[in-house]
């Protein structure tokens, strides 16, 4: 099956809840979905427990959903 979306709000949708957990790859800021990370954040979704090895730095990374 092959899944081809138009952006990250549309491969998102219906998959966010509120109280979810959520885990993001990468090293540090290396390789850390950073357009999934803005969608999470756009969407609103409140109280998300993100697992990682790096939350990121103020305005980037994780750290945009830590800022929310």
């Amino acid at each position: 099956m092959k899944k081809v979306y138009p952006d990250a709000k549309a491969a998102l949708d219906g998959l966010l809840k509120d109280g979810m957990m959520i885990m993001a790859g990468g090293f540090g800021l290396c390789g850390m979905p950073e357009t999934l990370i803005k969608a999470i954040r756009d969407s609103g979704v409140k109280n998300l427990t993100c697992v990682s090895n790096n939350a990121g730095i103020d305005g980037a990374g994780l750290g945009l959903l830590l800022e929310t």
